[in-house]
């Protein structure tokens, strides 16, 4: 087997142990039987666990980055890309196990790798939006604002709708995200 097939083979072992157990509980001798190789073998490539906890949050951004660029069509108003890019992303987050795994450690256990994870995967998107906001500002789509700020809020705002509400309330359907995502964002509250 070819040295880059290995390297790919613990990172997919380690992407399923992540998953599956989450970060406190995976461990190198898992890693590794999950891969089928030596421990020694995941060594060659990662110095430890959180270099290999690395790489794969790096993969699962890029992963994510090109979801979003492919959603974005520069002929579209901002907030259908909005839209878009966050339906495309919500999607891949329900069906990505290791986003469940460190939502759950994060909040169960408050695991510092989880929580780091979970932090960087959160700056990608914040910093994404900050400059989609900055062209939508840009191009006229937008009045005048701090994108940070509307990044900021846009991010929780999704978040709260597509995770927190079904805490209390039934879990609302992509229509219905969109819905009053548009409705506090693009219309306001006010008449």
């Amino acid at each position: 087997m070819a040295v880059v097939d290995r390297r790919q083979q613990v990172l997919q072992a380690a992407t399923k142990s992540f998953s599956l157990f989450g970060y406190k509980a995976t461990t190198m001798d898992q890693v590794a039987k999950i891969a089928n190789v030596g421990k020694g073998t995941i060594y060659t490539f990662f110095t430890n666990k959180e270099q290999l906890f690395d790489e794969i949050l790096r993969d699962v951004i890029m992963d994510m980055k090109g979801i979003a660029e492919r959603e974005i069509k520069r002929d579209r108003s901002f907030f259908d890309n909005l839209h878009r890019v966050l339906d495309a992303l919500l999607e891949f987050r329900s069906e990505h196990e290791l986003f469940i795994k460190l939502s759950q450690e994060s909040r169960d256990f408050g695991t510092p790798q989880a929580n780091e994870g979970l932090d960087k995967i959160e700056n990608v998107v914040l910093e994404y939006l900050e400059r989609e906001v900055e062209h939508a500002i840009t191009q006229g789509e937008v009045k005048p604002c701090e994108p940070k700020i509307v990044s900021l809020v846009m991010f929780r705002l999704y978040i709260v709708l597509t995770a927190e509400l079904s805490k209390v309330h039934v879990p609302l359907t992509k229509e219905q995200i969109k819905s009053y995502f548009h409705l506090f964002l693009a219309e306001g509250l006010a008449e």
